[in-house]
């Protein structure tokens, strides 16, 4: 592992100076090097620049600077930051030479250069290059007004990278001001910083192949460790004889999962979610993968399971990924179900650099939703440049869409996408574009929220972060929709003493009709005792801790002991009148119910002889997970953030 310097959210890398690329491990196994360490900025899953990558990054800069001779034939590295949208740190010749960053208010990629890559390219740059004096001290971070302009090489716009020149001292900064202007601007441009020049090694020439025999030594390391982690789990711990299987998405990660597995059994069989928004590249290269080297591959389609609910649940979000549910795990644990009644053991790609969310996960993991599945992650502590330099040196065929400067590959419309992916998308596939385009273009005018909604990406969070309302602020955007965008609760009488004695409730839920009032019914009696009246739609549900009566227009009145039981009885009210109207028969309920009281038919149906009103099926409910997203208060805003005000 990379060493980490906390003090500074930095992580330590090592360069050898004499092969040109990259070190992941001790010292480099082509010369014996032990490097040159830099830093990068956390959380360091640096990563080799391929494809339509390298074209990229070559003419940023030369549309910057006038050439991009210096890093022609370079070992190119990305390092990911956090940033609005895409933000990649630009690595080569062991130096973080500057930011390659989509800008959502310009809809295009940028380049920012910083110290070295001032230094690097100030010898043979001839556009966005500036000279100035008669200033003094320490300048970095200052403004230059256009008087102490000297010289102006090239022509360029406001926010350009520049490099500066003063004296005998160059550093990167930025216009302020066109280049036309500059000279007359009271503020022309802005020092990011400036220093006398440092000697930055010129590495040799260098391309993929140099980098996997530079770190050949390292992945069969950490190859053999993990291929060890897998076969002593086998022998310890699957008394069961279980089959051995990948999770194979079609992306890089899983790849290497496959590799270890292959390693560790002989021919582990392979599955695959087909959401129905998969890209058709992805499609064709897992389907043609399993085939060519002979893996049995195991299909859970999602079919058009998305389309048929986004009119109901809205545009999926970071926080609101409704869609992994209804698309992945409803159709896996069918799958699984079907082909491996017994169960089986799954070697996954789960890596703690992904997410935040899986930054501490284990060598083995269960997920609660498939109760005859246990997951494997051998891969947990690697980087991205580690799982590039196995693939490459294992000679395995990766997915095409990874040289079309695709970083992640998954669901085509994800919200965990990039806008700048996104944009990518729709160079390569306009008829996917064109049609998820035309849906949010169409679900912001119906609930009257601006066309920046869609454009700019607002889209993507049901709750937005603050990096985003500054944004919508910067931009002065509203994001407040004036119609209702899904199922809303006014409320009538919040928990308060009851003349009769105890504590009452009462709102109104307004939600759409799709099914009988009879499966609100059987979603009660999740809860508890219900008894129901099909002529006036009205169901009594009786707690141990309080009452409620639910109506066919959406009235419920609860009444408890205490108000905090009054609480838990109307929260447990709406989330199953919610539950029953918006099931997307998913069937993961019915499969993690152990009394096997519930059935998939038009809806969730219980059977009161088996069902006893324990609750645990609550938990694997989609509808339930994301009850304070899809539930909005009176003015229009998640529950969740009406109980935060």
């Amino acid at each position: 592992m990379a060493q980490r310097n906390i003090a500074h959210g930095k992580e330590v890398r090592k360069w050898c100076d004499n092969c040109g690329t990259l070190i992941l491990g001790d010292s480099c196994s082509r010369c014996g090097s032990e490097g040159r360490t830099f830093e990068i900025n956390s959380p360091g899953d640096i990563r080799p620049c391929m494809g339509d990558s390298i074209g990229l990054v070559l003419s940023l800069f030369k549309d910057a600077f006038g050439t991009s001779a210096p890093l022609e034939g370079k070992a190119l590295f990305f390092n990911k930051v956090p940033g609005e949208d895409r933000t990649d740190e630009i690595i080569a010749s062991g130096c973080v030479l500057g930011i390659l960053r989509f800008d959502m208010r310009s809809d295009r990629i940028v380049l920012e250069i910083r110290q070295p890559g001032a230094d690097m390219f100030a010898p043979v740059a001839t556009k966005n290059v500036v000279m100035f004096g008669g200033m003094s001290g320490h300048l970095k971070g200052k403004t230059v007004p256009g008087e102490n302009v000297v010289d102006v090489i090239g022509d360029f716009r406001i926010g350009d990278t520049l490099i500066l020149k003063k004296g005998q001292k160059v550093g990167p900064g930025i216009a302020l001001a066109d280049s036309a202007d500059l000279k007359g601007a009271e503020r022309a441009v802005k020092i990011r910083d400036l220093n006398a020049p440092q000697d930055v090694p010129v590495s040799p020439k260098a391309d993929l192949r140099t980098f996997v025999d530079v770190n050949k030594d390292h992945i069969k390391r950490i190859g053999r460790h993990s291929v060890k982690e897998i076969r002593r789990f086998l022998d310890e711990k699957n008394q069961k004889g279980l089959p051995v299987t990948v999770s194979f998405s079609g992306g890089k990660d899983s790849l290497v999962a496959y590799g270890l597995a292959s390693q560790a059994v002989e021919s582990p069989d392979l599955m695959y979610i087909d959401t129905g928004l998969e890209f058709p590249e992805t499609v064709n290269y897992v389907k043609s993968f399993a085939l060519e080297h002979g893996n049995r591959l195991h299909i859970a389609e999602g079919k058009d399971g998305f389309w048929e609910n986004v009119g109901t649940f809205g545009p999926p979000a970071k926080d609101f990924r409704w869609c992994c549910k209804v698309c992945k795990l409803g159709p896996m644990t069918d799958m699984i179900s079907g082909d491996f009644p017994k169960g089986t053991i799954t070697v996954e790609g789960n890596r703690w650099l992904e997410s935040y969310a899986r930054s501490t996960i284990g060598f083995v993991t269960k997920n609660p939703f498939v109760p005859n599945q246990i997951n494997l992650n051998p891969i947990r502590s690697w980087c991205a440049a580690e799982v590039w330099a196995y693939i490459l040196y294992h000679g395995l065929e990766y997915n095409p869409l990874y040289d079309r400067d695709f970083e992640r590959i998954g669901c085509y419309l994800c919200p965990s996408c990039l806008s700048s992916e996104w944009r990518n998308t729709g160079r390569i596939h306009p008829d996917l574009y064109g049609r998820w385009e035309g849906h949010l273009h169409g679900y912001a005018e119906a609930v009257g929220l601006p066309k920046e909604y869609v454009d700019m990406g607002f889209w993507r969070w049901k709750v937005l972060p603050p990096k985003m309302i500054q944004l919508s602020e910067e931009m002065q955007i509203s994001l407040k929709p004036s119609k209702s965008a899904g199922p809303s609760m006014r409320m009538l009488k919040g928990a308060s003493p009851c003349t009769a004695g105890g504590y009452s409730m009462e709102a109104v839920v307004n939600i759409e009709h799709s099914r009988d009032f009879s499966y609100v019914e059987d979603a009660l009696r999740t809860v508890g005792d219900v008894k129901y009246s099909s002529e006036f739609e009205i169901a009594l549900l009786k707690m141990p801790i309080g009452r409620a009566k639910l109506f066919g227009g959406g009235q419920v009145s609860v009444t408890a002991p205490d108000g905090k039981n009054a609480k838990k009885v109307f929260e447990k009210s709406v989330k199953a009148l919610i539950r029953a109207e918006l099931c997307t028969e998913c069937g993961i309920c019915a499969k993690s119910c152990a009394r096997r009281a519930i059935t998939i038919k038009g809806g969730m149906r219980v059977d009161p002889g088996k069902c006893n009103s324990c609750g645990r099926c609550e938990s694997s409910c989609m509808v339930i997970h994301y009850y304070d997203k899809l539930m909005e208060s009176a003015d229009g805003q998640p529950v969740s953030c009406a109980r935060s005000k």
